[in-house]
């Protein structure tokens, strides 16, 4: 009896002994579980942590990012090629240049009837122009501003030709707007549409040497045609279209007189066909063209006829021959019967032209080590017409006039300096000045020059 009552009072210590133990494993499991709990949400504390400092890590990397491209964007832009327009924004350009010359003759042969100036002489003009273009990429479109200023007629108001020397010269000291104008692109840049004020030289008798008095040849001859009765930068507009991938058909119309007012009443239009082949892959351009003047001009023969219009046509060519060499020439004729009152020589009376012709070649200076550098030479004649020629002169000696072909001669060396700077040597030399028709003064003129071009 007492066994059993032994082994009923074991079994009831180690139910409740069982029970005290199953109590303090229950508390401890509970207490891991908070533990972890503690732990999971430290973890995802951290791992949040870790997110955040990989997205800012991510944004730092975007913004080194950003500021490596601008810093080597502005790099590129101090190290553009020369006279480059600067890209400020997207789509945005700025472009600005200066140009100084400095020119002498021994012969200064200003035709003021009453006093003749003789002798030597030197003379200086300067000129700035800054350009402002805005590409708009989703509209296919583009404008464009150019103002422009400038001091001293340089020697071109003491010499009476033909043609003058220095193309540049530009004796207006107020910051005027020469150009502005908006393009429009068609049919994928196959076509477009150009209107406001242009430079009808921009677009028509342009040539890849001989076509810029800034950098390439100075005298008028050789930058454009002296048969050509341009209007000035006026109110115009150009239509384009590239039927082909190697062909241009131009056509343009400009106000004449460049006055803004009854624009319908004297109109210079001009048509061009361009042709660009690639021969045995060097390209060149050849250009034709025709145009008509309506403003009015007098007959030579019967004064009386004052509402006369001209007209005339001609051709502008350009080649490379090899990597370094290029050639070029031109050629124009215009109505020889008119001429235009409001076109007279330095010093002189009104006159007219029959023909012009120039050719000149430009060499690259990598073959001496200068790639940089140019070395140019060009050759032309202006020919005045038999209609002036009978028509007497108050200039020439004799009721007749001598009207001679007047020669020209350039030779420059532009000089590289750097991507800002360029110096340029400029020789030119004149046979039959003004057709040999100033008193009696049939002496040649040599021209000798120097020009600073900057660009900012």
């Amino acid at each position: 009896m007492k066994r059993v009552a032994i082994a009923v009072l074991f079994c009831f210590a180690w139910s409740g002994f069982a029970r005290a133990e199953d109590e303090g494993l229950k508390e401890m499991v509970r207490k891991l579980e908070a533990r972890v709990d503690v732990l999971e949400q430290q973890v995802a504390a951290q791992d949040q942590c870790i997110n955040e400092q990989s997205k800012c890590m991510l944004t730092q990397s975007k913004k080194i990012e950003e500021y490596e491209s601008k810093l080597s964007r502005f790099d590129t832009l101090l190290h553009r090629q020369e006279g480059a327009p600067m890209s400020i924004t997207e789509g945005l350009t700025i472009g600005a240049g200066a140009t100084m010359i400095v020119q002498g003759t021994q012969n200064v042969n200003d035709a003021t009837v009453d006093v003749p100036k003789k002798g030597s002489r030197s003379d200086a003009s300067y000129s700035a122009d800054i350009t402002i273009a805005k590409e708009f990429e989703e509209s296919s479109g583009k404008a464009f501003l150019h103002l422009e200023t400038g001091k001293g007629s340089g020697l071109e108001d003491n010499l009476t030709l033909y043609s003058n020397v220095n193309r540049d010269a530009d004796d207006d000291e107020n910051v005027r707007m020469t150009e502005f104008w908006y393009e429009q692109r068609f049919a994928n840049d196959k076509s477009s549409l150009v209107f406001g004020k242009l430079d009808p030289t921009a677009y028509f008798d342009n040539n890849e040497i001989a076509n810029d008095e800034t950098t390439q040849f100075l005298g008028r001859i050789f930058r454009n045609s002296p048969v050509i009765e341009f209007s000035d930068n006026s109110a115009g507009l150009r239509l384009a279209y590239l039927p082909w991938e190697h062909l241009e058909v131009g056509y343009g119309v400009f106000d004449g007189d460049n006055d803004w007012e009854k624009i319908g009443d004297n109109l210079f239009t001009i048509g061009q066909v361009t042709f660009t082949p690639n021969i045995f892959d060097l390209p060149g351009h050849y250009r034709f063209y025709g145009w008509h003047n309506n403003a009015y001009h007098t007959q030579w023969y019967d004064e009386t006829k004052t509402k006369e219009h001209s007209y005339g046509f001609g051709v502008s060519f350009d080649q490379k021959v090899t990597e370094s060499v290029t050639l070029f020439t031109r050629w124009g004729w215009q109505n020889p019967r008119v001429y235009n009152p409001e076109i007279a020589a330095t010093g002189g009376g009104n006159f007219s032209l029959a023909q012009s012709w120039s050719a000149g070649v430009q060499v690259e200076g990598e073959p001496w080590g200068r790639e940089k550098d140019i070395l140019a030479f060009a050759v032309g004649q202006v020919i005045p017409s038999d209609e002036y020629k009978k028509a007497g002169s108050l200039l020439a000696p004799d009721p007749g006039r001598r009207a001679k072909t007047e020669s020209h001669l350039e030779a420059y060396y532009r000089i590289y300096v750097n991507d800002h700077l360029a110096i340029t040597p400029d020789f030119q030399y004149i046979f039959n000045p003004f057709g040999r028709d100033v008193f009696d003064d049939t002496n040649g003129i040599f021209v000798g020059g120097l020009r600073a071009q900057v660009d900012f």
